[in-house]
């Protein structure tokens, strides 16, 4: 019996006022922010809509065609560069209808809004439509030019 009011000092005395005085606070504090936060969030997000809207999704710059001889381009690289507006738009772009993956060939180079397609040892077989597609939400603009090789 004697064993047992340690015990029960132990729960009683520690944790249940730990447990209740550690919570009630932060609970006090974290009901307080739930309703400030939620309150102040509103006010906030009609700007940010309202400034995706005021920022309308454009090529500041479009594509330009790329001409190139096929004695002059082979081995030598290719460079599409577009400027898009605004700079959080997403860049993705396609040769042909098709989607380009980055690779040893194709290297993607995002600066801020300069969006640029880097063709690697042009071949002739890298000759065709190239597109940049510039996406924001649910928004898609698209800007086409070619690379030409011409056979000698």
């Amino acid at each position: 019996s004697e064993a047992k009011p340690p015990k029960e000092e132990t729960p009683k005395g520690i944790s249940p006022v730990k447990a209740k005085k550690t919570p009630s606070p932060a609970d006090a504090e974290r009901r307080k922010l739930r309703p400030g936060s939620g309150g102040e969030k509103p006010p906030e997000e009609p700007p940010f809509t309202y400034q995706l809207k005021a920022v309308p999704l454009k090529f500041v710059k479009e594509m330009k065609d790329i001409v190139l001889t096929e004695a002059e381009s082979v081995g030598s690289s290719a460079i599409f560069e577009v400027l898009i507006s605004p700079s959080t738009a997403i860049t993705s772009w396609m040769k042909d209808g098709s989607n380009i993956r980055e690779s040893p060939k194709h290297k993607f180079i995002a600066d801020g809004k300069d969006r640029k397609l880097h063709i690697i040892d042009v071949q002739l077989s890298d000759a065709g439509e190239y597109t940049c597609v510039l996406r924001l939400g649910n928004k898609e603009k698209t800007s086409t030019a070619k690379l030409i090789v011409e056979g000698i």
